[in-house]
């Protein structure tokens, strides 16, 4: 199973470490990590998660796939800029947003319209976005919603 971590690519510290620590139970759960590839928390997700023995995938906007971050197995270049943030929601059923922007925003918007679970820490308060505090929260959270559709 896939889930996209969502987030910007600068950030605080203190939500660089919980994007560390997603990316760590993200892989201890044995999922694959999906996100647009880049610095701030998707990389951050994405190192916690190679800690952890985890398979990580960016889905780049660049066209050459310079610009994924250190810690990605998997880098497709896509060429679209921001317009790749429908492919890294589509990837998956459950979206995990750590803080961001406007592009995390839309993102978000993304998601509700192909009909995804979101789950928040530090990020928008938007209906609909399952806000907990910390990345244990939004693990529980996602084992929740995956018995609740049988996968």
């Amino acid at each position: 199973m896939n889930v996209s971590v969502i987030g910007g690519s600068t950030c605080s510290k203190k939500d660089y470490r919980i994007a560390q620590e997603l990316g760590r139970l993200i892989a201890h759960e044995g999922w694959i990590l999906v996100c647009g590839g880049r610095t701030g928390i998707m990389e951050a997700a994405c190192r916690g998660a190679k800690e952890a023995g985890g398979l990580t995938v960016g889905i780049l906007p660049s066209i050459d796939g310079e610009d994924g971050n250190a810690y990605l197995d998997v880098k497709i270049p896509t060429g679209l800029g921001f317009a790749r943030n429908i492919l890294v929601v589509r990837a998956s059923r459950i979206i995990v947003a750590i803080s961001g922007k406007r592009g995390t925003l839309s993102e978000i918007a993304f998601a509700f319209n192909e009909e995804r679970k979101v789950i928040g820490i530090h990020t928008w308060k938007i209906k609909g976005v399952i806000q907990v505090k910390t990345p244990q929260q939004a693990v529980a959270r996602i084992k929740k919603y995956l018995k609740k559709i049988s996968i």
